[in-house]
């Protein structure tokens, strides 16, 4: 189907209804996106010592983000957003749901933290002319209506040199089993309904897409959960959780 018969839009409002509902608890870490909070120090952590690298900063000092603008595509109520800025970059926060952002912006001033949340969709950011030292797609492209348009307005975004990071689940046999039969319907991890698995993108595809808007990859991690320290880790295996950090030509 060529792009002229598709509706020109990223967002799904039916995901967009759907993370609406669980607005008001984006921060109850025991609550329906507790999983989400398990897994945001690896996402936080690889995101920190890949843009450190690319910007010539030290990983580990705490402000080592400083100077950066920062975007967070599909921010929910700010639990990337948040430690993001606490590492110096200046972020800006956007999801198509208001009552997301709402929550985000009551939890930030609650933390003395300055982020700029909108609600707002990538192509209006595109749009406007917005570009950002460093994009950020995490658990985003498996919800919107059109991921091929969404990668193009997303990578537009990234000045000349900048970073693009995505986060995702690969399509196979083993994330349906354990990405949505699993987590959903008999561990909990997440509501059901949560994942569509016609949905799920394999690496290569998302790698065709950002490749083709004048981005390389420059690295590709696994993320696997160890049941016996109930911790999320990064690993070579990509078959269920995966991230991409990709460099935009200069």
């Amino acid at each position: 189907m060529d792009r002229q018969q598709k509706s020109e839009s990223t967002v799904d409002a039916d995901e967009v209804a759907h993370f609406s509902r669980l607005s008001e608890q984006w921060w109850d870490a025991r609550g329906p996106l507790k999983a989400l909070h398990k897994f945001n120090p690896v996402r936080v952590g690889y995101v920190r010592e890949r843009a450190a690298k690319r910007f010539g900063r030290d990983p580990a000092s705490a402000d080592c983000l400083v100077g950066l603008r920062i975007l967070d595509i599909g921010c929910g109520g700010g639990i990337l957003s948040e430690p993001v800025a606490r590492l110096g970059a200046a972020v800006i926060g956007v999801d198509p749901a208001q009552s997301n952002i709402a929550v985000a912006q009551h939890h930030a001033a609650r933390e003395g933290l300055a982020i700029d949340y909108r609600c707002a969709t990538a192509e209006a950011l595109a749009a406007a002319g917005e570009t950002f030292d460093v994009v950020l797609a995490m658990e985003v492209v498996e919800h919107v209506a059109d991921v091929d348009l969404f990668v193009e307005l997303a990578v537009a975004m990234v000045k000349p040199g900048g970073l693009i990071f995505l986060a995702t689940f690969n399509r196979t046999l083993k994330s349906l089993a354990l990405g949505i039969l699993a987590a959903e319907y008999v561990l909990r991890w997440v509501p059901r309904g949560t994942h569509q698995w016609r949905k799920f993108i394999t690496p290569e595809e998302l790698t065709i897409m950002v490749e083709r808007n004048r981005a390389r990859i420059i690295d590709r991690a696994g993320v696997s959960y160890k049941i016996h320290t109930h911790r999320w880790r990064l690993s070579d295996d990509l078959d269920i959780n995966y991230m991409l950090a990709a460099q935009k030509a200069a």
